[in-house]
């Protein structure tokens, strides 16, 4: 099969995702979007809101569709590295050996990321950068494909510990899930207090996705493409001669080359997933903001003026 045959599939496919998503989850097309260009990215993603938004039943109904392993890892305090990764014990043999830990599955939900100390928040760093875990010298791989999609409240900050920067920058996408308008919200309340039940269909297997992957790796870009969207990044160092007034005026620490990568790779995704066969500089801006606003730090005069990070990013995109 051709490329381009492949990418008419993955438009056919995707469509039918979402249609089964759509099943359960109520409106949040963005978020729906987003979520899914990150796993056909072999990205990962933190969804940020508030309680109820049903953050978790959106992974979950992902994971059914998709025929994923799925484990929801709920990250407290007391929480350690073992309890996520596995651990040795001494068998009947009086030999160690390494049990696997909840992390040894395809989609991870890490639910609260942001309540766990940063013992165990590094805990993750090799799983997700590397798709590996090191126990005891030995290197254990994860089973592929392998996706952390992580929640987190930001309103609740008691007994919460910031995700350090080095962690955020593997997410791909910092996704904000809103409120549900109010035709929205009836559509849920109305689905929600009766006892219907849904039957979801398998769409895609992990191999087809994997499959998919590669296909979005192989997607040409044009250089005017390339050159937008890696000097996007870089207007956003202070440091660097094409900073703009914003930049200089609200941006403390701007983002590294990784943000040039996942805007590149993203927008093959998001491009493919709409059926174009080559990205566009309006593809990079399509999902510039969620993996940019987690990667640069405001200042306190960009708080004071009530400058968000969203409408930074829009004003850096020009």
């Amino acid at each position: 099969m051709s490329d381009k045959a492949a990418i008419d599939q993955l438009v056919s496919h995707y469509k039918d995702l979402k249609n089964e998503i759509h099943k359960v989850i109520v409106g949040q097309d963005d978020v729906v979007d987003q979520v899914l260009i990150s796993i056909f990215s072999n990205g990962h993603c933190l969804l940020v809101g508030v309680p109820g938004l049903a953050k978790t039943l959106l992974v979950n109904t992902i994971s059914d569709c998709l025929g994923l392993g799925f484990n929801r890892i709920q990250f407290t305090p007391d929480l350690m590295p073992s309890d996520i990764i596995g651990a040795e014990i001494l068998n009947d043999k009086r030999e160690f050996k390494f049990v696997k830990g909840p992390l040894f599955t395809n989609i991870i939900l890490a639910d609260e990321i942001n309540r766990t100390p940063p013992k165990t928040q590094s805990a993750l760093l090799e799983a997700m950068q590397e798709r590996s875990v090191t126990m005891a010298g030995t290197s254990y791989k994860l089973p592929a494909p392998f996706f952390v999609l992580a929640t987190q409240n930001p309103i609740e900050q008691e007994g919460t510990y910031p995700l350090p920067e080095a962690q955020l920058d593997r997410f791909m996408f910092n996704i904000w899930v809103d409120y549900p308008t109010f035709a929205e919200e009836m559509a849920i309340v109305k689905s929600t207090t009766t006892n219907q039940t849904v039957n979801l269909n398998q769409i895609l297997s992990g191999d087809q996705i994997m499959q998919y992957q590669d296909l979005i790796r192989r997607i040409p870009v044009a250089d005017n493409v390339l050159e937008y969207a890696v000097k996007l990044v870089a207007k956003t160092r202070i440091n660097d001669e094409s900073a703009p007034a914003i930049t200089k005026n609200y941006i403390t620490w701007g983002a590294g080359p990784r943000a040039s990568q996942y805007l590149i790779v993203g927008a093959k995704c998001h491009a493919a997933l709409n059926g174009k066969y080559s990205p566009d500089i309006e593809d990079v801006k399509a999902v510039a903001k969620p993996i940019l606003r987690h990667r640069l730090v405001r200042n306190y005069r960009a708080e004071a003026e009530g400058y968000s990070m969203d409408r930074i990013i829009e004003e850096l995109m020009g």
